[in-house]
């Protein structure tokens, strides 16, 4: 399984991708299979697994679980070192590059390499970019960072820009779990017009016309978490 080879050739042909976010101190365990039926029958292609912390230390066990459900590719989506797991198939590997605490620029990357140096995960290095979505986000919270307002597109651009420029394989602009606005058609359509790389949009889409805007914009794949979390009968939406 080549996760980056087949995210490159599903740009290049122009189909979308849909990830799944699983937060795995949300997801009950019980309900997975049953889950995991709904995400079969819907457009998804990916499952990322993560959150912006695991105080019980479940990602391992919630993983093991997802991967006996499903076919699809699971990749970790970190809030930190200790979310990392060896049963995944990849990895976001997350810089924070909207915000100033090295904690998350590169100390957590350096944390990990014990981890991930002799590690058979697939390692994506990954510009991630946290866009004021009108909520204070858990990972506002626990990085210490502020969001970039949705009207600095400017910034935003140099951002994803500097990103790529310093070799990331993917930019995430990511409006926060919850947000009450999703990051605009506006930033999506700049940042992707200049951007050479995969583009990842998440946080605040719950609907399948707020999907496809952001589609149309021009990301090449989308991450949806707690639209599925609130209402799994969203998935009817998304049929294939």
């Amino acid at each position: 399984m080549n996760i980056y080879k087949n995210i490159l050739l599903a740009k290049k042909e122009n189909r979308k991708l849909l990830a799944v976010l699983i937060d795995p101190e949300k997801i009950d365990l019980n309900n997975i299979a049953s889950f995991f039926e709904k995400v079969h029958q819907s457009i998804t292609t990916h499952i990322f697994v993560g959150g912006s912390t695991d105080k019980d230390s479940v990602t391992d066990k919630v993983v093991a679980a997802i991967k006996k459900e499903t076919h699809l590719p699971v990749v970790l989506f970190p809030g930190d070192v200790k979310q990392i797991t060896q049963k995944a198939d990849g990895i976001l590997f997350l810089s924070l590059l909207s915000g100033r605490n090295p904690e998350y620029l590169i100390e957590q990357q350096i944390k990990s390499v014990p981890f991930l140096k002799d590690s058979s995960l697939e390692i994506l290095p990954t510009g991630y970019i946290l866009i004021d979505g009108q909520k204070d986000t858990a990972t506002q919270k626990v990085s210490n960072t502020k969001p970039i307002a949705q009207e600095n597109t400017e910034l935003i651009l140099n951002t994803a820009l500097a990103g790529e420029f310093s070799g990331k394989k993917l930019i995430y602009l990511e409006a926060g779990s919850g947000a009450t606005e999703a990051v605009s058609h506006i930033i999506i359509t700049v940042v992707k017009k200049n951007l050479n790389i995969p583009l990842i949009v998440g946080g605040g889409i719950r609907s399948k016309k707020q999907l496809e805007n952001a589609f149309n914009a021009g990301a090449d794949l989308v991450v949806i978490g707690t639209a599925f979390e609130n209402d799994e009968a969203f998935f009817k939406d998304l049929k294939k």
